[in-house]
């Protein structure tokens, strides 16, 4: 096994309704194999936020990291690491989990050719059967569980574009969900032809509470060939 000091760290940035509770799994399988992790909370999931702020959320941990990071987001939470990427100067790749890698001037809305609004406000309901949607293949009981932790999402991260997309100066990997039911694998593809690689996972939105073993050995795969 590698020095795990050695490796760079692996920060994940969770998608929009949800928070860091998401990652916990994923998190256990890769620290026992002995990976630095960090997990943070988007102030858009819960507070009237927007991209940007979660932005600077990304940034601030950033800057609490020593050495090389790799970034995981996943879904909404591609948007803000692309613009925090940009700005930031320890991270060695993004792994863009069934995420949304987006361009400047594009957002979430706007990508999937909806109605952006200038000024939005309040909130985007959780959606309806949020198990069908996000946790297909997992178990009954940890899907209905992660369904009662979500949260409203603010409207304005939905509608805010970005100003910059990092991924242009930083490598990327794209990690698509070819069963996903959130973002389907069809946008997802169209989004994966931005990136360096793209590798591919059967199951639905949220591999890292289905298939969190699987998932973890291919985020290490990843995150080691971007340290070599």
């Amino acid at each position: 096994m590698t020095d795990g000091d050695s490796r760079p760290a692996l920060l994940l940035v969770h998608g929009a309704w949800h928070g860091a509770w998401c990652w916990e799994k994923l998190r256990s399988v890769l620290e026992a194999d002995g990976w630095r992790t960090r997990a943070i909370d988007l102030p858009s999931a819960g507070e009237q936020a927007g991209v940007q702020d979660d932005a600077q959320a990304v940034l601030r941990e950033l800057e609490t990291i020593d050495g090389p990071v790799v970034v995981v987001a996943h879904s909404y939470g591609g948007i803000p690491v692309s613009q925090a990427v940009a700005e930031a100067g320890n991270v060695s790749r993004i792994v863009y989990l069934a995420a949304y890698q987006l361009e400047a001037g594009e957002s979430l809305l706007g990508f999937h050719g909806a109605p952006v609004s200038p000024e939005p406000g309040g909130f985007v309901a959780v959606p309806d059967n949020p198990v069908a949607l996000f946790y297909g293949d997992a178990l009954q009981s940890e899907a209905d569980e992660a369904a009662k932790r979500l949260v409203p999402q603010s409207a304005r991260s939905f509608n805010e574009a970005l100003t910059a997309a990092g991924w242009h100066t930083v490598p990327s990997t794209y990690v698509l969900c070819e069963d996903d039911q959130a973002l389907p694998a069809q946008s997802q593809q169209i989004m994966a032809a931005r990136s360096g690689a793209v590798h591919r996972i059967e199951g639905s939105h949220s591999p890292f509470l289905s298939k969190p073993v699987e998932l973890a050995a291919l985020l290490a795969s990843i995150a080691l060939e971007s340290d070599s």
